[in-house]
């Protein structure tokens, strides 16, 4: 007879091991992410910007939406003080 292991826990059902005080700790692994939540905007560029990041996409192989990111992140990293930085 094959060694079956028993199916893991939903997560409601982890929660309610922990309600109850139990360790929950085996469910979990040191190997995830943090997922910050997400707030949609809008922003209108010139054609020329338009074309300038696409260009860079393509170059890099990415997403339009990648290399804006990157960019605005960049740019608030260097206009932001160091102690003040905030992370994400």
């Amino acid at each position: 007879m094959p060694n079956k292991s028993k199916p893991s826990p939903s997560a409601d059902e982890i929660a309610e091991l922990a309600t109850r005080g139990e360790d929950v700790s085996k469910f979990f692994t040191d190997q995830f992410t943090v997922v910050r939540p997400v707030r949609r905007v809008n922003v209108d560029v010139t054609q020329g910007m338009l074309r300038e990041l696409d260009e860079r996409a393509a170059r890099l192989n990415v997403s339009r939406q990648a290399v804006i990111k990157t960019l605005l992140r960049q740019a608030l990293d260097q206009s932001t003080p160091a102690r003040s930085r905030r992370t994400g």
